[in-house]
């Protein structure tokens, strides 16, 4: 075989990837590259001394941890609830099924402004779950904590539609043949079905984590927005744009950037090492 031909065969049987991939990185470049370095630039055209001070006040480290960190406790418990609806929809057959896989998708339907409010409402010390959990002393909206519920309702369906269509590639043929062998359903699950949904749930995790940094429209409303208590790193931005310090908005942002690159690419090798590790067995 020539030179050409073997070069051919590793690019594939269809031709045009010089096209493709000139497009894809000019799109790449356009779409994302591009406004993400004039952030950049608008940042590091600061004194370091102006932007180590906005980007490390007290404020704004206030404004991190709860953007991260609720963020991150959310995507864990969508990992976890999502996977067990999906496990649901997929295994089991019951009355309003259909409805329930339309119902998952409600989150990606709605607009952010309406979900916040929805929540405030239902979450309050008026409303119908707030009342009623105001008697033990639990507290929702205007906490960390009903930012943390804001960020599971607007994530919940990464989990699940990634998850899913696993589940159902996946079929029942293992399991069965794992039983026929003498395994325990809970044996299994950890050594037959698990394996096989970890780099699915993982990409789930990443989807909910990222829609969760960035949510701007469902959190404002339940969080309260105070000051180095529930202000999230999105709002403080805005306020920043509103004050028409825009330096100001981009050096926050930028360490947003860092921050959320950072983690996407630390759970990324995370999922691409457990894909590794299942294509071993």
């Amino acid at each position: 075989m020539s030179g050409w031909r073997r070069r051919r065969a590793k690019l594939g049987v269809l031709p045009g990837f010089g096209l493709s991939m000139g497009f894809t990185l000019f799109y790449l470049a356009l779409i994302v590259l591009i406004p993400l370095s004039t952030v950049a630039v608008m940042a590091l055209g600061m004194s370091w001394e102006s932007f180590w001070r906005v980007a490390t006040s007290e404020r704004a480290l206030a404004a991190y941890r709860l953007s991260f960190g609720a963020a991150f406790a959310a995507a864990a418990v969508n990992l976890v609830f999502g996977t067990a609806v999906a496990w649901l929809l997929v295994r089991y057959r019951f009355p309003g099924k259909r409805l329930l896989d339309a119902a998952v998708d409600l989150p990606f339907a709605l607009p952010t402004a309406v979900a916040g409010i929805s929540l405030t409402t239902l979450y309050s010390t008026k409303g119908w779950i707030g009342a009623a959990l105001e008697p033990f002393g639990v507290k929702i909206a205007y906490t960390p904590l009903g930012v943390a519920m804001a960020l599971v309702f607007v994530g919940f369906p990464f989990v699940v539609r990634s998850v899913q269509p696993v589940l159902e590639a996946l079929g029942r043929e293992s399991e069965e043949a794992a039983a026929t062998l003498g395994a325990s359903w809970l044996r299994t699950f950890f050594r037959v079905v698990l394996p096989e949904l970890v780099p699915a749930a993982l990409a789930g995790f990443v989807l909910a984590l990222a829609r969760g940094v960035g949510e701007y429209g469902s959190v404002i409303f339940i969080a309260g927005n105070m000051p180095m208590k529930t202000e999230i790193a999105p709002l403080l931005i805005m306020t920043r744009l509103e004050q028409f310090d825009y330096p100001g908005a981009a050096a926050i942002a930028l360490v947003m950037l860092v921050l959320s690159f950072a983690l996407l690419f630390a759970i990324n090798v995370l999922q691409w090492k457990a894909a590794q590790r299942l294509r071993s067995v």
